[in-house]
């Protein structure tokens, strides 16, 4: 489906309610929440939520998380609400906490791959919230881009990606997290989570000491994409990923600098347009090799490093580069979300070095 504009607004009171009568009439709308953007449709229309897969290019067997404005709304959204249930909910909600329970008959089964789970949110943003209310129903927002690219941050990113597939973009500035939430899956036992996120793992075995995390990379192919059904999103080997090329290096600082050092000759003996991802800490020590360098901040800043994750893959890809080099990062509270995305965005090629 091609439209002939997209808009991009600020999220005035005036445009909340415009984008609001959009999603009732099953249009398209990309609006800000404390993650990252989502593309919104009524996830109780069948042929709304349709258009997400398309104007995304994003197969059906990767389901979409289903946001809502209050309480009141998940029992039109889920079919059970277990005591755990409200008790995270009580506790992370509105949040970057997405919560995978039995699905409600009123959402329709492409909004999740066929399965009879669904995964639903309560986001912690103004605008989301605002709009969500206005709307009067359940949004289905996957992120706002295209298919297994990197996730938008700003305004800007979602017009980048699908201007003349969506009607409206609510611009509410900069996201405050940066990578998307945590997907915990309670039909299970033990609870699951499934992609790391916002809501960091030590947060939620302070409550369930039993959770696991569930690293899963499956086949990423969009021309023929793993027919399985996934549980949730963000479970794809190529997922978060730039145009060019990247490189994920493991290790201590002194083996990271080498190897990352030998592998940027290789690359630009090879004739490759390289440049680095990576922190202030690193800026000195690889500032001899006269590459493009996008820093995230501090490592011991990972909420800065969340933040400025995908706006920095973005800014390589701005300057025409084909290969990138990135450092990792400390899975301690949302690092576990960053090495994630990174892996991802390497589509598997993480170089663990001594």
């Amino acid at each position: 489906m091609i439209f002939t504009e997209t808009r991009l607004i600020p999220a005035t009171t005036d445009a909340i309610l415009e984008a609001a009568e959009l999603i009732r009439a099953g249009g398209l709308v990309a609006f800000p929440t404390e993650t990252v953007y989502g593309l919104g449709a009524n996830a109780q229309n069948t042929d709304a939520v349709t258009r997400i897969f398309t104007a995304k290019g994003r197969p059906t067997t990767d389901p979409l998380i289903v946001h809502i404005a209050d309480r009141n709304q998940l029992e039109r959204v889920v079919s059970a609400i277990t005591p755990l249930a409200e008790q995270l909910i009580a506790t992370f909600w509105p949040g970057a906490l997405t919560l995978i329970l039995p699905r409600h008959t009123s959402i329709p089964a492409i909004v999740s791959a066929g399965l009879p789970t669904v995964a639903v949110r309560m986001p912690n943003h103004p605008v989301a919230l605002a709009l969500l209310e206005a709307s009067g129903v359940p949004v289905a927002a996957p992120s706002a881009n295209r298919f297994a690219h990197t996730s938008p941050t700003t305004a800007q990113h979602v017009y980048d990606d699908l201007a003349g597939r969506l009607h409206l973009i609510l611009d509410g500035g900069s996201t405050a997290i940066g990578v998307e939430s945590t997907i915990l899956d309670l039909t299970s036992d033990p609870p699951r989570v499934l992609r790391p996120g916002g809501i960091s793992l030590a947060a939620l075995r302070d409550m369930i000491p039993g959770v696991i995390l569930v690293s899963r990379y499956a086949d990423s192919n969009i021309a023929t994409p793993n027919p399985e059904a996934h549980i949730a999103p963000g479970q794809l080997l190529i997922h978060y990923a730039p145009k060019a090329t990247l490189y994920l290096f493991e290790g201590t600082d002194a083996s990271i600098y080498r190897e990352i050092r030998q592998a940027a000759a290789d690359q630009q003996t090879a004739g490759q347009r390289v440049a680095l991802l990576i922190a202030d800490d690193d800026l000195a020590p690889l500032a001899d090799l006269g590459l493009s360098v996008v820093s995230l901040g501090r490592l011991a800043d990972l909420s800065t490093v969340a933040q400025r994750l995908f706006a920095g893959l973005r800014d390589l890809d701005a300057q025409d580069v084909t290969v990138i080099l990135a450092r990792s990062f400390t899975e301690d509270g949302i690092g576990a979300a960053i090495r994630d995305r990174l892996i991802r965005a390497a589509a598997g090629r993480l170089i663990r070095v001594d």
